[in-house]
């Protein structure tokens, strides 16, 4: 797509974004795609059973010093599409059977994301971000997202300075997470209990913060009715972590529990809560540029 001054998210570069990209995420003007596949371990009402339809963006807003995702959000690993290309890709997985189009770190590519939904799907799209946003870009989207999966990682400037290289996180994710929910309004299932509509709060408690994310959850409480809240417990030390507080550990039994015993206590019902055995490298999925490359598909 032509080049263009870049200002979606909250890091307001105004780089120009262009065959090359000169800006915090480092990516040109052109989606950067890892790999666009049925993905079958989201949430249950997001996976369902014949699963999302997941395209993974290759940069990133945020730096976060334990990201499962390095290389693609920090080392750039994908293959260039243009917007034609993209909109194809959506159409592929959605003659596979898939309940959704989940767009997974699409932030920084706004612009080619907005000209390819130019035309609504038939099938509801799924926004899956970090949370960092800006509630300007957001706006942009509405009507043509259905559904909202962002992370709410951080309350604490120092903890989101420290491990994602955003002091500001919150500053843009408590106002970002409001508007999501005001475009969509509470969670809407279908038949088949899989979501067409609504918000889902995730939040990744990490080892040593148990006190962080107890907060997290009481703003969700007080800030975001009708949301679900996704807790999970997959963390586990990649990326960058060492040295780094206690990051470089699994989370201890004990911090789960005083973390879940508070969800529970907050009477946040509607959501899940991911088992601590959920540590698990199977998670991480394999960015290898399946259904990305138009050779590859044709070969098979």
């Amino acid at each position: 797509m032509d080049s263009y001054v870049c200002a979606a998210c909250p890091r307001n570069c105004r780089a120009l974004r262009g065959e090359n990209g000169t800006g915090f995420c480092r990516m040109g003007a052109d989606p950067v795609i890892a790999r666009a596949a049925p993905h079958y371990d989201e949430e249950p009402i997001i996976s369902g059973t014949r699963g999302s339809g997941a395209i993974f963006f290759s940069g990133c807003a945020l730096r976060c010093r334990f990201c499962q995702n390095w290389p693609i959000s920090h080392e750039g690993f994908g293959q260039r599409v243009d917007i034609s290309r993209l909109r194809a890709i959506c159409f592929e997985l959605i003659n596979q059977g898939v309940h959704n189009i989940n767009l997974v770190n699409p932030t920084h590519f706004s612009e080619a994301i907005l000209a390819s939904l130019s035309e609504a799907l038939p099938v509801p799209v799924v926004w899956n971000s970090g949370g960092y946003e800006r509630v300007e870009n957001l706006e942009r989207f509405e009507g043509k997202i259905q559904v909202y999966l962002p992370d709410l990682k951080y309350i604490s400037p120092n903890s989101a300075r420290k491990y994602s290289a955003a002091q500001d996180y919150f500053d843009y994710a408590g106002p970002a997470l409001k508007e999501m929910l005001r475009q969509t309004g509470p969670v809407v299932l279908d038949e088949e209990d899989v979501i067409v509509r609504g918000t889902i709060v995730r939040h990744l408690i990490l080892p040593g913060c148990a006190e962080e994310s107890m907060r997290v959850l009481d703003w969700i409480a007080e800030n975001l009715p009708g949301a679900w809240v996704s807790l999970m417990a997959q963390y586990l030390p990649f990326g960058n972590v060492e040295g780094l507080d206690q990051l470089d550990r699994r989370l201890y039994p004990e911090e789960y529990e005083a973390v879940v015993d508070h969800l529970m206590a907050l009477g946040l019902e509607d959501g899940f809560v991911q088992e601590l055995s959920s540590s698990d490298e199977k998670y991480i999925p394999s960015f290898d540029l399946t259904g990305v490359d138009e050779e590859k598909i044709s070969r098979n």
